[in-house]
């Protein structure tokens, strides 16, 4: 049978089939380049997008099946062929595809939520680190949750009426669904640009690598909640048809790029040893980011040789000789001598190190300090 019936109903099944496969295959390069590039990350998140490949397979798999039910299995079958006949009042002659949806079409809400939600509550752990704070992730969180049982619900309802015609009578809790999630996404969106706008040091490198995790942010959370969007008002503005599932198919593949995306933000184009030594925008402890991205500023923009020891009214000249109090060049005391009076020279070579940070002596300035406590940068 051909006409606008089969037109409304398979063909935005095929074509969401079509942009969720493209998606998928975009996730796994993504997912392949973040366990090239962080192999240091916790084990607990290399696990938990692990589960996320899992997750977003099935939810492939599922699709698959509800795409090739209807065009190969129940191809020219009729409604009234099937004993005992679920629909009596149907037409004798109406293809059976057309009136009762795929068997495996409430799989696809539940494997969508099985996505979002963790992804939504995992970037709400992120915030809360960043932040410091608890108030703004637990709304994430409640919206998140609330949006995986409004999922829950829509498969429930999707086994239980199952014919195309009845999808209109669960519609408030399709709206619970997407609605929630898309306002999850949209807080997700401004709350981590906020923060991580505010982690700005001033620091080239640092804030470039903040900026492209803002820019990818904003892109990534803009996408997700106009796709959840697009969901619902497509749902409700055609009843009876699928042109719903064209952003509903490649949805939860949205959310996986999104947090990969922002993951693999993370990756430095130069690996020097500056470079290395930065302190990262999104997964560090914001209690020791301050502390440690000053020091890594000091130790950058002042760097100092290793192995020069000072001593008390000394400094050291722009061409690195270390110069006394009176100009003149100052003589680094032999190895006997600072063994044999430990008072006089408190240098000792067991004291020696390398340290990249600055170590403030409180020594007043003409008093020797204690043995065993040199002065060193």
């Amino acid at each position: 049978m051909s006409g606008s019936g089969v037109e409304l109903l398979f063909g935005p099944l095929l074509l969401g089939l079509i942009l969720s496969t493209g998606a998928y295959g975009v996730m796994c390069v993504q997912m392949l380049l973040y366990y090239q590039s962080f192999k240091r990350d916790a084990r607990w998140i290399r696990y938990f997008i692990l589960y996320l490949l899992f997750a977003e397979t099935v939810n492939l798999l599922f699709e698959i099946g509800i795409v090739y039910e209807p065009l190969i299995v129940r191809y020219g079958q009729c409604q009234i062929c099937v004993f005992p006949p679920t629909f009596p009042h149907d037409h004798p002659g109406s293809q059976r595809a057309l009136i009762v949806s795929p068997l495996l079409i409430p799989g696809d809400a539940i494997s969508i939520v099985a996505v979002s939600t963790p992804v939504q509550i995992f970037t709400a752990w992120r915030i809360s680190v960043i932040t410091n704070s608890i108030i703004f992730p637990l709304i994430i969180t409640v919206l998140s949750v609330v949006s995986f049982g409004g999922g829950l619900f829509v498969s429930i309802f999707a086994a239980i009426r199952n014919e195309f015609r009845e999808f209109q009578s669960f519609a408030p809790t399709v709206i619970l669904w997407l609605v929630t999630s898309a306002v999850c996404d949209f807080l997700i969106t401004i709350i981590l640009t906020y923060s991580l706008t505010t982690r700005k040091t001033g620091f080239t490198a640092v804030d470039g690598q903040i900026n492209r995790i803002i820019r990818l942010t904003v892109q990534t959370g803009a996408i997700t909640a106009a796709a959840a969007l697009a969901d619902v008002i497509l749902f409700l503005a055609f009843p009876g048809s699928t042109l719903n599932f064209i952003p509903d198919f490649p949805l939860s593949k949205l959310y996986t790029i999104s947090l990969l995306s922002t993951l693999n933000a993370r990756t430095r184009g130069r690996t020097t040893d500056a470079e290395e030594r930065m302190p990262n925008a999104l997964f560090n402890d914001s209690t020791a980011q301050k502390s440690m991205t000053n020091t890594t500023r000091n130790s950058i923009l002042h760097p100092i040789s290793t192995n020069v020891h000072v001593y008390p009214n000394t400094y050291q000249s722009p061409n690195g000789t270390i110069v006394g109090s009176v100009g003149r060049p100052f003589e680094e005391p032999k190895l006997e001598d600072s063994i044999q009076s430990p008072l006089r020279y408190p240098y000792h070579p067991s004291h020696s190190r390398q340290t990249s940070t600055t170590e403030i002596s409180s020594v007043p300035p003409g008093v020797p300090p204690k043995p065993g406590n040199p002065i060193r940068f």
